[in-house]
């Protein structure tokens, strides 16, 4: 079980703070969102968790009962999934399953044909992942997250490009999903979160500009 602490956490681009001074603490099994409007840097404060963005103040840790968790082997807990983030293409679905699942544990006993299906991908087992539609895609990265064996799960807009039927299979594998493990969620539809334990507002960490 790991927990995150962010100490005085900041970040800038160029001379402005996007955010600053960010004392949170998510803790074990507990499910979280970050919420903003659309440039609030909420996905950015999800990347500096995952260490995709470097702090420009502060410190992010990652700890479990017995261990501090050091940044560079912090990925070996986390699943993170982003609409902007790209898969091997050239892979077919089958072929990818097979490449990540050889590195990661699968997080229940599960056939990959079950998963499939469960996804919504079924009949797409040997099309290449360049074939895949965005809401396809966004469908397979979510169910690696769902069914690998991790400790954090960071999610950022995880319903983009998703339809329906998609939106439900989300929220019913987020109600199963929920006190298994740490879940971050960077969102500003309630769709993706309103069964959070816990919403903090990016805007809140803005620093107040003076009106000169």
């Amino acid at each position: 079980m790991i927990t995150i602490e962010l100490k005085g956490v900041g970040k800038k681009f160029n001379r402005n703070w996007l955010f600053k001074d960010v004392n949170l603490l998510f803790v074990p099994n507990k499910t979280y969102a970050l919420t903003g409007f659309n440039g609030s840097g909420k996905s950015t404060l999800l990347q500096v968790i995952y260490g995709y963005q470097v702090v420009s103040s502060g410190a992010v840790l990652l700890s479990k009962p017995s261990e501090t968790i050091s940044p560079e082997l912090a990925y070996k807990h986390i699943m993170f999934v982003a609409p902007y983030l790209d898969f091997p293409e050239e892979l077919s679905l089958l072929e990818l399953l097979h490449f990540h699942f050889s590195f990661k544990g699968k997080a229940i006993q599960i056939s990959n044909d079950a998963m499939i299906a469960a996804a919504g991908l079924k009949g797409s087992e040997n099309k290449h992942i360049k074939y895949f539609s965005s809401g396809m895609k966004q469908r397979l990265k979510l169910m690696l997250a769902f069914y690998t064996e991790c400790e954090l799960l960071l999610l950022d807009e995880p319903c983009s490009n998703l339809d329906e039927s998609g939106i439900e299979w989300y929220r019913n594998m987020m109600m199963q999903q929920k006190n298994t493990r740490t879940i971050i969620i960077a969102s500003n539809q309630k769709a993706e979160y309103d069964f959070c334990d816990q919403v903090y507002a990016v805007t809140d960490f803005k620093p107040v500009v003076p009106i000169l």
